[in-house]
């Protein structure tokens, strides 16, 4: 099943999810996951692994982070190829001042938002979703 590409669409039935709990970004040497270690997101980098993954997991496992998180995904099965979808949000999300990591998966967009911002992120995402289902002519998903 191919996924949606219209942005109006994509915007107005993203129904933004707010995970529980607090997420990290941690990187390690090694490019093994250690053992007992189950992130929600590796990415590859020259310097080392990031590994997306709870905050308790990231303390049980001694590993550093800066950046605690809460994770949010869009339920709209995005298209890799939709043009606009990650500019938008993260242009409403700029301008209430939150920070905004994206991670894209084949079905749907992740978000990762300071923690303690993360209900408001959701809010605004939401209100983003029926502002654009009133200006394309339908009700917004819910």
């Amino acid at each position: 099943m191919s996924g949606e590409t219209q942005l109006s669409v994509l915007l107005s039935s993203m129904r933004p999810q707010l995970h529980a709990g607090e997420y990290v970004f941690a990187s390690i040497a090694d490019t093994a996951i250690p053992a007992g270690a189950a992130p929600v997101a590796t990415v590859a980098e020259e310097e080392g692994l990031t590994l997306v993954l709870p905050k308790a997991e990231a303390d049980r496992l001694g590993l550093g982070y800066e950046y605690v998180a809460g994770w949010i995904t869009l339920r709209v099965h995005s298209s890799l190829e939709a043009v606009g979808l990650t500019a938008a949000v993260s242009d409403v999300l700029a301008r209430a001042g939150l920070s905004c990591n994206v991670v894209a998966g084949f079905y749907h967009d992740h978000l990762f938002v300071p923690h303690d911002s993360a209900t408001l992120a959701v809010r605004l995402l939401e209100d983003l979703a029926r502002e654009s289902g009133t200006r394309a002519g339908h009700p917004a998903a819910g």
